[in-house]
């Protein structure tokens, strides 16, 4: 596990510079303390940091091929690496050391660019064809690793992060002001594009090339199949298939040669991996949880439970209001965006935490949006048969009144919230506003043409274009359409979440329900083996039952909460309201200032819930003035403050 940045010039008369690729890789030195590496040589320049965790002494990089002819930087880990060797070798290829790095290069010695189709693992890799004088960079297939670049057409600049680009000399941070409304709606952007002008992502399943032509070439090499089996077979062969695949993506994850532990929050999926992780290691292993003194948003008694079932070293941490607003303006900076979700910091502190004992922890990551998990699934089933119904019992202008009348309704505020997420309160004929603003969206089309100037309107691009393009795409019956959508959009956040809050900390999180084949094996299980009435992961929960407490198995998901709302009470409103109403935000030009008094109100007065879209808009402004501004992070943070200004 590391991180990589690099440098292209298309121009040969045009060479890298090693101090600039010095300060590019010296952004991420959190992603890897024990070492670093550089190759430079005429206009291509490739960097790595280090954090050692296969083949310690001798896995340094850039690592090349015998000849010198083909070198790579490398972020990830290979799990089927062992038995490429076995291959590769049988072919004449001859390794000097027993890192998983020389594996892709031999890889690519033999099949070309094609290698990746062979890597069973998490990655995302740059190789240097000095015979071609082209560059190859590759993503992993679920985007478990992060992959950024930037190309003007002369120079390539690429990096595990963000930052490492903007570290370059002459490239200035600029907001993408087409990103606005879908970042308001979701919080992420789902496309290539990031929240910077110029700088992309590569996207999951992808490669990219570049040679001395200048031409760049994006190449999709995986997608998700959505073939489910005709449910012919009943629902135990494709638990015990699953438990069987499971257990085998368990087993290959726990390739290390440093300590490694497992992330526990006490709800079914990372308690069946640590229960899984126990069964396969034969001892007590590392688990590591978070909570808050807020005990009606804290997991720790269900994760001390597992602990004690497993009778696993369990480890906790207590993260309180004041600790959670002060490491906000830093997070913000290790993701180089705005955190979409309150969690991000938590999990960062069960991060830190484990670092003191493990370098490698697993994750239960993956399961919800692969096996049906989240309840919106179970939702939209019902809903849609529902308002298949009504839509055929009701003329549309009721339909449309009925809407109208609920949004100015006097009810209650849970009752209310409830029949807004229903088809009565949602537009069954448009996708966007029966699903995504449903579940997703923090303001909809219609709550941001009352929030934003008309001309941040107008330069904004349709918030839901990108989330649409994947789901027009998916196929199957719909709760496969519901997980495709998911895998390709949601989890690609998750994902990056999940790896820039533990990097921070130089910790490398693995995700064994995310191995490719796995996936690909639960998008052939039939919908109905998937969900319960309103419950999902049916297939998990019969699969590991054998293993953990049924108070655990069964018991309803809470979904990694955070005290958000309860602290949105009292000064840190206060300090909140300021921040997002002074003079130095509202110059940006992007949000009516009456809007934004509006929703403050409305919240303190228990009016509407707008704790969601206070985060989303808290969490621009900071990201403004961390990665934009590059204001000090101490300026934002002041002792005794939730939140500077």
């Amino acid at each position: 596990m590391c991180g990589i940045c690099g440098v292209f010039c298309s121009d040969r008369t045009q060479h890298a510079n090693r101090e600039a690729l010095a300060a590019m890789n010296r952004q991420i030195v959190h992603r890897g303390p024990d070492d670093d590496g550089f190759f430079v040589e005429d206009n291509i320049g490739l960097a790595m940091r280090r954090l050692s965790i296969i083949d310690v002494q001798a896995g340094h990089q850039p690592l090349s091929n015998e000849l010198g002819s083909i070198w790579i930087v490398f972020n990830g880990e290979i799990y089927n690496h062992q038995d490429l060797r076995k291959d590769l070798e049988m072919r004449g290829h001859r390794y000097r050391t027993h890192s998983d790095t020389e594996s892709i290069v031999h890889l690519y010695e033999e099949y070309g660019t094609k290698c990746v189709e062979h890597l069973r693992g998490m990655f995302a890799f740059a190789i240097w064809d000095r015979p071609r004088k082209t560059l190859f960079i590759a993503r992993d297939r679920l985007g478990i690793k992060p992959l950024y670049y930037r190309y003007d057409g002369r120079t390539l600049l690429f990096g595990s992060e963000i930052k490492t680009i903007l570290a370059y000399p002459g490239v200035h941070p600029e907001f993408d002001s087409s990103t606005l409304a879908e970042y308001l709606a979701f919080g992420y952007l789902s496309g290539e594009q990031t929240m910077y002008a110029g700088i992309r992502k590569l996207m999951p399943g992808h490669t990219l090339s570049v040679d001395e032509s200048g031409e760049l070439q994006i190449r999709q090499y995986w997608d998700l199949t959505i073939n489910a089996d005709d449910g012919s077979r009943p629902a135990a062969s494709y638990v015990s298939q699953y438990r069987e695949q499971l257990e085998q993506c368990v087993a290959s994850h726990l390739m290390s040669d440093v300590p490694l532990g497992v992330f526990l929050s006490g709800g079914l999926d990372s308690s069946a991996i640590a229960a899984l992780t126990t069964k396969i290691r034969k001892e007590p292993i590392e688990t590591f949880s978070v909570g808050y003194g807020e005990e009606a948003f804290s997991e720790l008694p269900y994760a001390r439970s597992v602990a004690e079932h497993l009778r696993s070293k369990h480890h906790e941490v207590h993260l309180s209001r004041d600790e959670f607003f002060q490491t906000l303006p830093r997070l913000i900076w290790h993701e180089d965006e705005p955190v979409v979700w309150p969690s991000s910091v938590s999990l960062y502190f069960v991060a830190r935490l484990a670092r003191e004992r493990v370098t490698v922890v697993l994750t239960g990551e993956g399961s919800d949006e692969t096996l049906g998990g989240y309840t919106r699934y179970a939702w939209t089933l019902l809903n849609t048969r529902m308002d298949r119904v009504y839509r055929t019992m009701t003329p549309g202008s009721l339909r449309r009144m009925l809407r109208e009348r609920l949004v100015g309704s006097r009810l209650s505020g849970a009752l209310k919230r409830k029949l807004e997420h229903t088809f009565l309160g949602r537009d069954g004929a448009s996708w966007p506003s029966f699903y995504f603003d449903n579940f997703y969206s923090a303001f909809s089309d219609a709550e941001q043409e009352r929030l934003l100037t008309p001309e941040a309107a107008a330069a904004a691009n349709d918030a839901y274009a990108a989330s649409m393009y994947h789901w027009e795409k998916s196929s199957g019956d719909l709760l496969h359409r519901l997980l495709y959508t998911d895998i390709k959009t949601y989890l690609v956040e998750l994902l990056m979440k999940q790896d820039q809050m533990s990097m921070a900390a130089s910790v490398e999180s693995r995700v064994p329900f995310l191995d490719h084949g796995l996936v690909e094996f639960t998008a052939r299980i039939p919908s109905k083996h998937s969900i319960d009435g309103m419950a999902g992961k049916s297939i998990l929960k019969a699969a590991v039952k054998d293993l953990l407490p049924s108070s655990i198995v069964y018991r309803k998901k809470m979904g990694f909460p955070t005290p958000w709302a309860y602290w949105l009470e009292g000064t840190t409103m206060d300090h909140i309201q300021e921040q997002l109403t002074e003079p130095r935000t509202l110059e940006r030009g992007l949000f009516r200032p009456e809007a934004i008094n509006r929703i403050i109100a409305e919240h303190r007065a228990g009016h509407r819930d707008h704790g969601n879209r206070i985060w989303r808009l808290l969490n621009l402004e900071l990201w403004f003035r961390v990665c934009l501004e590059q204001a000090s992070l101490d300026d934002l943070v002041q002792p005794g403050h939730a939140i500077a200004y």
